[in-house]
């Protein structure tokens, strides 16, 4: 087994263990939200960004800090896990 598709299995026990410490606040702030909720329609940074009022590098900042709550590694595997914590909806 490598080293990446071990982390992958042992992710989702670090992640519940962050998640769970997080209980007595949203996991997500209302922005993060909106910017997810945007990526599951497909919109582009730039899109979103557009739609936000925001910067380019904003929406990417709210993406990255979602990533790292999470403890995944990109926007995909984000969307997944927020999707199972039913923090969004597809």
């Amino acid at each position: 087994m490598t080293v990446s598709l071990a982390s992958w299995y042992l992710v989702p026990r670090r992640r519940g263990s962050i998640v769970k410490s997080r209980k007595d606040r949203p996991l997500l702030t209302n922005r993060e939200r909106e910017v997810f909720d945007l990526l599951v329609q497909s919109k582009t940074t730039k899109d979103i960004a557009a739609l936000l009022f925001i910067s380019e590098k904003t929406v990417r900042n709210h993406i990255s800090n979602v990533i790292q709550k999470l403890g995944v590694k990109g926007r995909s595997q984000a969307v997944v896990e927020l999707v199972r914590l039913g923090e969004i909806e597809i």
